[in-house]
């Protein structure tokens, strides 16, 4: 490995200009044999002597500053420049420059700074803003360029990579209160249908070997003349899928506070709620419904909630070829797990699966992504027109989920899904047809 050679340092047009002016005047004065015009030029060859006898060795070396810590779209964000010189001689002028992200609005970063950096002494710049956008932004790559010995030279430009500066996705506000369709974990906070340890009154039975003498019903005991015991149904944690379709992006993002495209709506729903089912002791999963087909593991906690907080940061619209079929089959999907289809409904092959995924007995739930002002540009007279027509054949593929037992809801935040995780937990303990 070889080692880095030293910056190189060039001469800037002040120190052409003084050596050019210096020669001329020495030689007008000894072609005319006027003494004059040699003292004139004096003063410009011993400055430009004096400020060249230290040269500098070292360039100024930029670090970028950003944020570690837990960033929501729409807080503030602390970033900053720091040059450093380790050099014997201070830079009379540095001048620095920085890139962003669009989605991180800081302040003055769009224009440079011109600091004097003493030796062996470095100089700040603090760019506070705030984060406008979910995402993995960068601050940077910035460029510095020192003058030093009065101007007299220059270094190159010191280029410093980008910082990465992760924000999450705002978390909007979401509860449902109704219960899971099913329960198939070992301890947890929804009622099962089996029977168990739990706090649910099941009914009365006879008593069995092997039952708890506190879970004795004394009255029906007494009244029957034999032992009966409360038989309660089991309380078990459920598997929560967020199936997010990525097959289309609609919409212009606007961050936040600004207007809202369907990745903007998938990501922060998908957020919501898993914050909310992990918060109950849930597992929630993630899966991309894309090209990709990228997948997060069930889990609970609070260490899966920043998981998946992180794993959202990496979505992406993921269109494929209309031809080509997503490879997503209900045996990949457990036969307890709701599953929560994070969908704008604008391709086809998205109804597709939902239907497949409902035919095959999973418990599946639509949220519908596509934001209620979505419209195309106005190309020519024909488009509004033809943008009825494509919501009015979208509505028919809302109503034929529907009659194949797909609940379509539209995301709204808090209570969203409540009524129809009511029907589907319905249709759940609703006796199977054998």
């Amino acid at each position: 490995m070889t080692e880095p050679t030293a910056p190189s340092w060039a001469p800037t047009r002040a120190l052409g200009r003084s050596v050019l002016l210096t020669g001329l005047l020495l030689l007008l004065g000894v072609a005319l044999g006027r003494v004059d015009l040699v003292l004139l030029a004096a003063p410009f060859a011993i400055g430009a002597a004096l400020n060249l006898r230290r040269r500098p060795q070292s360039a100024p070396e930029v670090t970028i500053t950003a944020d570690e810590a837990y960033l929501v779209e729409g807080g503030a964000v602390q970033a900053g420049l720091t040059v450093a010189n380790a050099d014997v001689l201070g830079y009379d002028l540095v001048v620095v420059r920085t890139r962003t992200s669009p989605w991180l609005r800081l302040e003055h970063a769009d224009r440079p700074f011109a600091i004097t950096v003493p030796s062996d002494g470095w100089a700040a710049i603090d760019l506070p803003g705030e984060a406008l956008r979910w995402g993995r932004h960068d601050v940077g790559p910035a460029a510095a360029r020192a003058a030093a010995c009065g101007g007299l030279l220059a270094c190159r430009p010191v280029v410093t990579a980008a910082r990465g500066v992760r924000v999450y996705p705002v978390t909007e506000p979401f509860k449902a209160t109704e219960s899971m369709p099913a329960a198939a974990g070992l301890v947890g906070a929804h009622r099962s249908r089996r029977l168990g340890e739990g706090g649910e009154l099941a009914g009365v039975r006879q008593f069995a070997p092997g039952d708890r003498l506190r879970r004795i019903d004394w009255r029906v005991s007494l009244r029957t003349r034999d032992l009966h015991v409360a038989s309660t149904l089991s309380d078990r944690d459920a598997e929560v899928l967020l199936l997010l379709d990525l097959l289309g992006e609609v919409g212009v993002s606007g961050g936040v506070g600004g207007s809202t495209s369907v990745l903007d709506t998938t990501v922060r729903a998908a957020a919501a709620v898993a914050e909310h089912y992990l918060h109950r002791g849930d597992r929630v999963s993630l899966l991309e419904y894309g090209a990709t087909a990228r997948r997060l593991r069930a889990a609970s906690g609070r260490r899966q909630y920043l998981t998946v907080l992180e794993w959202l940061l990496d979505v992406r619209a993921d269109p494929v070829d209309e031809q080509y079929e997503p490879a997503l089959g209900a045996h990949h999907i457990s036969t307890s797990a709701l599953v929560v289809v994070l969908t704008p409904l604008i391709d086809p092959r998205a109804a597709d699966m939902l239907a497949q995924l409902t035919q095959a007995g999973r418990y599946t739930v639509a949220v519908d992504t596509l934001p209620e002002d979505t419209a195309p540009p106005v190309r020519n007279q024909w488009t509004p027109l033809a943008t009825r027509l494509w919501r009015i054949e979208r509505e028919n593929v809302l109503g034929r989920l529907r009659e194949h037992g797909v609940p379509v809801v539209a995301w709204a935040g808090a209570g969203s899904l409540d009524l129809v995780l009511r029907d589907v937990a319905r249709m759940a303990a609703a006796p199977r047809g054998r």
